[in-house]
This record gives structure tokens, C-alpha cells and sequence, in this order.
């Protein structure tokens, strides 16, 4: 009789585990995704590809052959299928492709009693960047000071060919590029670049024998 009883509470713990692991799943599946989430892709026919991808301001994410998607409110299952159609063209076979959230944003909120965090402004980090993806700085950060919270560079980045993109009040996007190397080797900006509310900080992949 104990191990019946231990045997049912065994097949209970497991049907409650399962019920709430689909629970997860439908609720993953009907998400829609919003800016500052994180992304992990993975292109079963080439690896070289997988990687995780952060949603910008704009609700697009990058990704390597097929330039920017929009993303944002969509679900998982609406990504996974615009970019296995878009990657199409570029292989044999149409691609396998798994879409997951690695990383979500979510506002902070504040505990009553608690003072009120110090300003910050949102900014984004993308590319060959040691720790990418949204950050809240204090107001007044520059480009380099946000790098070096971020980790630093990987050791594939395009160090003179960093940039930073930036949405101006008419909606254009601007670019400002950044030759990161140089500053390495001593050089000084006139004026230092300090970052706003919305800016992404892009830094490429370096090129074959760049």
C-alpha cells in the first residue's frame, strides 16, 4: 500500500508539472514582443548564424543575410516564421529555425517608502559588444563610458567602423560614426559624444582581414 500511495503521488507531482509547463509555453507562444527584449536564433543549417538579437526602438532586430525584421508585436512563432522565409533564398532548402525569448524587459517598479532611482535614459548596445542589449544609464553618459559599462568590445569587432545611430525629433535616423581604434591609440574627440534617450550603439563584425 506505501508504495501505491508513493507511486500516485509521484504520477500527481508529475501531471501538475506538466500542466504547468504548458501553461508556460502557451503563454511564451502568445507574448508579443516589445523593445529591449532579447532573442535567441538559431539556423539549424548553419551555426555561424546563431546568436541572440536585441529588439530596437523601432521594433526591428538585425540579423546577418537578410539585414533588419520587424518584430515587435509579433510572437515567437510569427518571428521564427519571417525569418526562416526571409533566409530562404540564401540556402538550399528551406532553413530551420528556433526563436526563443533569451532575456525580456521589464520596467522596474518602485517599492512604496522606496525613493525614486536617480533619472536615467534607455540605451541600446548591439553588435560585437561584450554585454549587449538595453541599458539605463544616468543622463550625461558618452559613448565610450557606456562601451566600458557594456564590457568592452569582443575580439571580432570592427573597432573603426563603430557607430552610433540616432533617431532625430523628425523621425530620421542618423548615423555618427566612431573610429574606435584611434582612440585607442591616443587620439581625442573635440567634443565628447553624449549619449540621449533611444541611442544605439552598433558595433560590426570585423571584416576578413580587417
Amino acid at each position: 500500500m506505501r508504495h501505491f500511495m508513493y507511486a500516485m503521488v509521484l504520477t500527481l507531482v508529475g501531471a501538475l508539472t506538466g500542466l504547468l509547463a504548458t501553461s508556460d509555453a502557451a503563454e511564451a507562444q502568445d507574448y508579443r514582443l516589445r523593445p529591449g527584449d532579447v532573442l535567441r536564433i538559431e539556423v539549424l543549417e548553419d551555426s555561424s548564424l546563431n546568436r541572440e538579437a536585441l529588439v530596437l526602438p523601432d521594433g526591428r532586430i538585425a540579423f546577418p543575410l537578410v539585414g533588419t525584421v520587424p518584430v515587435g508585436g509579433r510572437t515567437i512563432d510569427q518571428v521564427r516564421g519571417a525569418l526562416a522565409e526571409a533566409l530562404e533564398p540564401n540556402f538550399a532548402v528551406a532553413p530551420s529555425v528556433f526563436v526563443s525569448i533569451a532575456r525580456l524587459s521589464e520596467p522596474g517598479a518602485v517599492a512604496p517608502g522606496v525613493p525614486a532611482a536617480s533619472p536615467t535614459i534607455r540605451v541600446y548596445g548591439l553588435g560585437e559588444i561584450a554585454s549587449p542589449g538595453l541599458r539605463e544609464v544616468p543622463p550625461g553618459t558618452t559613448v565610450l563610458q557606456f562601451l566600458s559599462q557594456a564590457g568592452g568590445m569582443t575580439r571580432f569587432a570592427a573597432t573603426r567602423r563603430v557607430q552610433l545611430r540616432r533617431v532625430d525629433p523628425q523621425g530620421q535616423e542618423r548615423v555618427y560614426p566612431i573610429d574606435y581604434r584611434a582612440l585607442q591609440q591616443g587620439a581625442a574627440l573635440s567634443n565628447p559624444i553624449v549619449l540621449q534617450e533611444g541611442d544605439v550603439i552598433l558595433v560590426p563584425e570585423r571584416r576578413l582581414f580587417e
